[in-house]
């Protein structure tokens, strides 16, 4: 019972990176309709970003602080530089742009940082904490904490603030929202820079577990896209149930079911997906859309 609660706690900090991620993912969709396949780049650059600011004397959370406002603004100017003059262009275009996307922040980070890895010290450490006889690692309650109050802020952001009602009224309805007033470009503006701002909080608190090099989150953002598709695209809600799941599941598919390694996860989570969608084609809480005819 003690290992299984430890691979849970395991799970639960690995599924928060993954909602992080896609939850960026599904903002930037409800915002603009956009699947951008750069999130993990981008998350990879802000990680890179608090590490070089560490390097040069700044301690951890004035980096971080710093990466953050960085990230919300590199994510504001890619809608406005990018995004926003394809409006209208074909899906496949926009897909291709965000792939693009990707292969030049990757080719950037390997530039300026070179293709080795690089440890980023994070705030917690791996000494265990001992709850009722059983050892968390201290860096797991922490990325599961700091998980959690990003995810309470932008539940916050969405509910209360003027901001975030206005994202809101713009994803779901954009020509009333023009009709009272909303500035529909600046919000999807903002979607995107809240979606970079995830992903640096992803990236930072990864990376000293995954070890920082350009290719760092490639595998990550599989599991976040899954994770999306699973609690649905419409959804952020789903976007963070769906990545707690999907962590918990795969950490313990590989501690009890042993022919399932390292390399037999992405295809044990695509599983996963395949079959949900199969039955809900919406993901678990994603709005099913009906079409008159």
């Amino acid at each position: 019972m003690t290992q299984f609660v430890q691979h849970v706690v395991g799970g639960l900090a690995a599924g928060s990176i993954y909602g992080l991620l896609a939850l960026g993912i599904v903002i930037v969709h409800r915002a603009t309709g956009v699947l951008n396949f750069a999130q993990g780049e981008l998350a990879t650059l802000s990680a890179f970003i608090c590490f070089a600011l560490i390097e040069h004397g700044w301690s951890f959370w004035p980096a971080f602080t710093a990466t953050l406002i960085l990230s919300f603004g590199g994510g504001v100017a890619i809608e406005q530089v990018l995004i926003r003059p394809m409006q209208g262009a074909p899906l496949v275009a926009i897909v291709i742009l965000t792939v693009g996307l990707l292969l030049a922040v990757n080719g950037l980070t390997t530039w300026i940082w070179g293709g080795g890895t690089r440890q980023l010290v994070g705030p917690f450490s791996t000494t265990p904490v001992h709850v009722a006889g059983v050892a968390f690692p201290k860096v797991e309650l922490g990325v599961i904490g700091v998980s959690v109050v990003a995810f309470a802020l932008v539940a916050l952001f969405f509910a209360r603030m003027k901001t975030g009602l206005g994202l809101r009224a713009a994803a779901a309805h954009p020509v009333e929202a023009r009709l009272v007033g909303i500035h529909v470009g600046a919000m999807a503006a903002v979607g995107w820079g809240l979606a970079a701002a995830l992903g640096a909080v992803a990236g930072v608190f990864a990376a000293p577990s995954l070890l920082l090099e350009p290719n760092m989150m490639l595998r990550v953002i599989l599991y976040s896209f899954a994770a999306a598709l699973l609690g649905g695209l419409d959804s952020p809600l789903g976007a963070v149930v769906g990545g707690l799941v999907l962590g918990v599941v795969l950490n313990l598919a590989g501690a009890y079911i042993h022919w399932i390694d390292s390399e037999l996860r992405l295809a044990a989570a695509l599983a996963v997906i395949f079959g949900v969608l199969l039955v809900r084609p919406s993901g678990l809480f994603g709005e099913t859309s009906v079409e008159r005819v």
